[in-house]
């Protein structure tokens, strides 16, 4: 008996050890069922079948359109819904190399560093009341909208938002012209007149945006205020009265040694920097401002010397030239400006400033001085500069030439020191028009109608016009052999020759009206040309030597943008604005459709 029990006893175990093995198999059969019946892919990349519906997902994030993301930047992809917490995991970019990703339930998290470069996007982390937030930009740059109304005296395009003169590639504002003095292409600088018109330009749309500035006079002819005004020991000063200007004028004299204080005035407010005088120096002489920067002093002298901009320690030398002695001149500076440029060169290791204070303002040497004052701004001053400028550099042929040489793709497009550009001659039509409807001086109209003989050149014949297609007229912001049609300088071009032809009359406005009709026709011809689909092309190289498209930058873009608004309000033709539209929603994201 108990042999049979032992028996079934041991029959029993090898019973419920053969079932419990089979049901623990159907347990593991029943969970990897389930498990792969929530499965819809691989996480292996190399494997992974992608639905019509995930697929369209994936394009959607790709392609960057109204969808809100939250932090950190992720991208939705068709994963297994895990539970578990956020780990690392190796994300491979095209099978071409790894990137360190992060991965938390279904949600994998891409760096900000590769989206960025990837992508071709922008963000920062921003700080509000105690938050931290993360701003994300499809581009870097902002559209600004020109007026309403486009009149030849008014404001020009957006450019009251423009600063010409603290750009990196301007070396300074010279002392002997006033106007910006160029790096672009040159280290050593040139005169860039497609850079003086937009220094004009900006001025002046500034000044109309602004109003008159805050003024203070410091000095006039039948105003010598000696509460204000200082007189260093063996100078001496007194009023007289100038026949040339048909006023009185103060006469100076004292050592022109800078080490002497000469006439000199202390500033009781200190928080303006335009500096605007007429003086006429008899015998060498100088002017020197000089400022307070948290505990830093520092001067700024204007010095009779050919040397543009130099710099000793604390001490900044502008260059009034060699060729103003005995000659009045109207000087405007300004003078924060001026010690932010001089800065720049590195002779002090002060360079990074703020909190500036005027303290005084000295004049030295032999001479006659007026009207000197310091103010919030010398808008117009600085505009009738730059229109002056025009003036006195116009060559026979109407143009102002650009003296560098410009590569604009290296042993295909380039142009020889010489070169006119049809921006340059748009612009600076655009700056003289102005200056002849403000000062109703004939001599600004006269050089702006002058100006339109380079448009009937070809670039060829050192002109700035080309044919596309035989056909389509086009003016050259850099007039290559072959072409290049870039096209906001075309732009620009026409820009001068819609004001001009405002104010033009006769012979000139015939002419006129001709280049601008001619050039409308192409822009509305080859407009669509530049639309690339997800943002526009600089020019069309492409297409002429059959390199790879040149897109533009977002700032371009975006100048792209204003000037089509522009012309939306100067033409009644809906391309213009259709197509700003368009190419609007590419800077927030929004791409063409594909097929």
């Amino acid at each position: 008996m108990k042999k049979r029990l032992g028996s079934c006893a041991n029959t029993m175990m090898r019973f419920n050890k053969r079932a419990f093995v089979c049901l623990l198999a159907l347990c593991i059969v029943l969970t990897c069922f389930s498990f792969w019946s929530r499965c819809t892919t691989s996480t292996n990349p190399e494997r992974q079948a992608v639905s019509t519906e995930e697929s369209d997902q994936a394009l959607h994030f790709h392609n960057r359109n109204a969808k809100n993301y939250d932090l950190p930047v992720e991208m939705e992809i068709p994963v297994a819904a895990a539970t578990s917490p956020m780990h690392d995991v190796d994300c491979d970019i095209n099978h071409q190399y790894i990137v360190h990703c992060r991965r938390e339930n279904d949600e994998i998290y891409m760096p900000f560093s590769f989206i960025k470069k990837y992508f071709e996007v922008y963000g920062e982390l921003q700080s509000v009341e105690d938050q931290e937030k993360f701003e994300f930009s499809h581009s870097y740059s902002e559209v600004h909208q020109p007026p309403d109304v486009i009149r030849p005296d008014g404001i020009f395009m957006s450019f009251e938002h423009y600063n010409v003169e603290i750009r990196k590639r301007v070396l300074c504002v010279t002392a002997t012209e006033g106007v910006p003095m160029s790096t672009q292409w040159e280290p050593a600088g040139h005169y860039y007149p497609i850079q003086i018109a937009q220094f004009g330009l900006s001025h002046y749309s500034k000044q109309i945006v602004e109003g008159d500035p805050e003024v203070t006079t410091l000095l006039s002819g039948n105003d010598l205020d000696l509460d204000r005004w200082l007189v260093a020991s063996k100078t001496t000063v007194h009023s007289l009265f100038d026949k040339m200007r048909l006023s009185d004028v103060i006469e100076f004299q004292s050592s022109d040694s800078l080490t002497n204080q000469g006439f000199h005035a202390s500033m009781k407010e200190g928080s303006h920097f335009a500096l605007t005088m007429d003086i006429k120096f008899i015998s060498n002489g100088s002017i020197t401002a000089t400022i307070r920067s948290d505990s830093n002093t520092f001067r700024v002298h204007y010095v009779f010397s050919r040397r543009l901009i130099s710099c000793s320690g604390r001490d900044i030398y502008y260059g009034l030239g060699e060729n103003h002695l005995g000659k009045w001149i109207h000087l405007a500076r300004d003078i924060d400006l001026d010690l932010f440029k001089g800065l720049a060169l590195k002779c002090s290791k002060s360079r990074k400033t703020k909190d500036f204070t005027l303290l005084d303002i000295a004049i030295r040497g032999h001479g006659w001085v007026d009207n000197v004052t310091i103010s919030s701004s010398a808008h117009m001053d600085n505009f009738y500069d730059a229109a002056n400028w025009f003036l006195n550099n116009q060559d026979t042929r109407g143009g102002w030439p650009i003296g560098v040489q410009r590569k604009l793709i290296p042993d295909v497009m380039e142009l020889a020191p010489g070169w006119y550009s049809a921006m340059a001659q748009g612009q600076a039509m655009s700056t003289l028009v102005r200056a002849y409807l403000k000062s109703n001086n004939n001599v600004y109209l006269h050089a702006a109608e002058n100006a339109l003989k380079i448009f009937e050149i070809s670039s060829a014949q050192g002109g700035v016009k080309a044919r596309f297609g035989d056909t389509y007229d086009w003016y050259e912001e850099y007039p290559t052999t072959p072409s290049s049609f870039v096209l906001n300088g075309f732009i620009f071009s026409l820009f001068g020759l819609y004001d001009l032809k405002q104010v033009a009359s006769g012979e000139a406005l015939e002419t006129v009206t001709r280049l601008y009709n001619e050039g409308l026709r192409s822009l509305k011809a080859m407009l669509l040309m530049y639309d690339s689909g997800t943002g526009t092309f600089y020019d069309l190289r492409h297409l002429t030597v059959g390199l790879g498209p040149n897109r533009a930058r977002w700032d371009y873009h975006t100048v792209h943008i204003s000037q089509l608004l522009q012309l939306s309000r100067m033409e009644d033709d809906p391309l213009f604005a259709r197509t700003a539209k368009r190419w609007d929603e590419y800077r927030v994201g929004k791409w063409a459709p594909h097929n």
